[in-house]
């Protein structure tokens, strides 16, 4: 073998092994070059009154990307998941003058709801998930403007609006939530037999299914529960915003949440969930969006640049795998 004909393979290796670190921890390296950026150009970048307000607005796009990565493990998609906040904030109005309890308790059941239907849909009709949660998609938020007869409703009752002002030793309440949810399903990953099967299924279905595992079982809870987090999240959007407004709320929330997941080393093609780095990647997401409205831009671009991320983010997944 001579010296050209095996330096390729070497030149080769070197590129999937920086791949692979960029897909581990490029998203790490990300966040701390923009906030490298952002203490050298943003005025009162490091304030407090800054660090919870970013904190507050990324906390909605952590605990659906929580969910979304569990559906992505299994090498599944779920584009219903601004549909579902919207489905949430529609029917908490409703149910309000019983109590804030029923209230909350039926805006998350609709969530579960839309994650059965998905579910059943890609677990024993064989749907696609992108296909199954597509109808979703599009006739979620119209059934969330059916119920709130097309209208933005303000929401009155305290002990709602609590939950998204209140803190819990000088933390808000939102940040409090994501974090104790990032803890459960990183050791429902980690640490269960429903997250080893998770990331089996995702990793070869086919053979999971001949070795004997509850594949559909699974697929159906995981659909459930990123419906859930999903609706978890427009309650807390909902008592932030004091008001419901299934027309806005959650748009391009799937974008959001897809961004994160994949930026954060979680594979497209399952097999695989990186929490933390989903975290991280919301987290990047924000800070990237966070950044450019400072600095006069419009929302467009941000969109853009989040595409772009998306873009390099599979480059490195692939990249990597064909090391």
């Amino acid at each position: 073998m001579t010296t050209e004909t095996a330096a390729v393979p070497a030149s080769r290796l070197d590129r999937a092994r920086l791949l692979a670190w960029l897909q581990d921890y490029g998203v790490y390296a990300a966040i701390a070059a923009l906030i490298l950026v952002n203490i050298a150009i943003t005025p009162r970048f490091l304030t407090l009154e800054n660090l919870r307000t970013q904190l507050v607005q990324v906390a909605p796009v952590v605990i659906v990307s929580l969910g979304m990565a569990l559906v992505i493990g299994t090498e599944g998609a779920d584009l219903s998941v601004g549909s579902v906040m919207a489905l949430t904030t529609a029917l908490i109005p409703l149910y309000l003058g019983y109590g804030v309890v029923p209230a909350v308790v039926a805006g998350l059941l609709g969530g579960v709801a839309v994650g059965l239907v998905n579910g059943s849909l890609v677990a024993f009709v064989g749907v696609q998930p992108i296909v199954a949660t597509l109808a979703l998609f599009v006739g979620g938020r119209g059934i969330a403007l059916v119920v709130a007869g097309g209208q933005l409703k303000d929401v009155h009752d305290q002990t709602l609006l609590d939950l998204g002002s209140s803190s819990l030793a000088g933390i808000p309440l939102p940040v409090v939530v994501a974090v104790v949810l990032t803890v459960v399903v990183m050791a429902v990953v980690r640490r269960t037999t429903f997250g080893r099967r998770l990331v089996a299924i995702g990793g070869n279905r086919t053979a999971s299914e001949l070795s004997g595992l509850p594949v559909r079982r699974v697929l159906l809870l995981v659909y459930v529960v990123s419906g859930l987090l999903a609706a978890v999240a427009g309650t807390l959007a909902t008592a932030r915003l004091q008001a419901s407004d299934p027309s806005s709320l959650g748009l391009l929330m799937e974008l959001s949440a897809i961004t994160a997941v994949v930026v954060g080393g979680t594979p497209l093609n399952g097999g695989r969930v990186r929490v933390l780095g989903t975290v991280a990647g919301a987290l990047l997401i924000q800070l990237v969006r966070a950044t450019l409205i400072k600095h006069d831009l419009a929302d467009s671009v941000a969109q853009m640049v989040q595409a772009v991320i998306i873009l390099a983010a599979v480059y490195a997944a692939r990249g990597a795998g064909r090391r």
